[in-house]
């Protein structure tokens, strides 16, 4: 089934969402590498490893040049900065709510009577 997901960050978490393109950004973060050498780790054909790369590709996390009969893949950081800022909003409100919860609960215990 192809998904065509509209939403760029939709996209990106999307992406992130398999351990395969998570594995391999984390190489690509170290630097350029070819097809190979991303399916290389992985238990799985050079052509599953290129349907990876497209969901990346589409999702703007990297990018691909092709020199001869070998592709070379870049990652491109900006949107995991999106990703990241989403989720430090979220973190920043949640940390704020549970941070409150905490202190109503340390006011209720104060205001118990002793037995």
């Amino acid at each position: 089934m192809v998904q065509y997901i509209d939403n760029p960050l939709d996209a990106v978490f999307s992406a992130l969402g398999d351990p395969t393109r998570r594995a391999i950004l984390a190489r690509l973060s170290a630097s350029d590498a070819s097809l190979s050498d991303l399916a290389a780790p992985h238990d799985m054909s050079l052509t599953a490893v290129a349907k990876h790369v497209r969901v990346l590709e589409g999702a703007g996390l990297l990018t691909r040049s092709k020199e001869g009969r070998v592709v070379t893949c870049h990652l491109e950081p900006d949107p995991l900065k999106d990703a990241a800022a989403w989720i430090a909003y979220y973190q920043r409100f949640w940390d704020g709510r549970l941070d409150a919860l905490a202190d109503y609960f340390d006011a209720v215990k104060r205001k118990e009577p002793k037995s």
